[in-house]
């Protein structure tokens, strides 16, 4: 017994060491590229799809924004929730017309900003 704390010891240790190399390594690697997809067309790069617009402009922007997101979360949890597979069909259509339409009016507003 007394010779297992030593290596107890050892092994948290050793543990400790190996976790916080892998925290560094985690830090130093460069994020991943958006490529202008979801959220991150609105922000970032200084010159994004907001950039032109006034505070109230930005202000009513991201309040559909969250609209938008709080019916697409609430269809999810209805889905989720759903015991009946008619009715949870039924849901997933719904959530993906919503989508659609989303899609639509973010790809006709895209199309209408004028290019740099």
């Amino acid at each position: 017994m007394k010779n297992s704390y030593p290596s107890i010891a050892a092994m948290c240790l050793f543990a400790l060491i190996t976790a916080t190399s892998n925290a560094e390594d985690v830090q130093k690697s460069p994020p991943m590229p958006m490529k202008g997809m979801g959220m991150g067309m609105h922000h970032g790069m200084g010159g994004g799809m907001m950039s032109g617009m006034t505070e109230e402009q930005k202000d009513k922007h991201m309040s559909s924004m969250q609209e938008h997101m709080l019916k697409m979360h609430d269809l999810s949890n209805q889905i989720l929730a759903e015991k009946d597979p008619a009715k949870k069909e039924t849901l997933k259509k719904q959530q993906l017309q919503l989508m659609k339409a989303h899609h639509a009016e973010m790809m006709e507003s895209h199309q209408q900003m004028p290019m740099k």
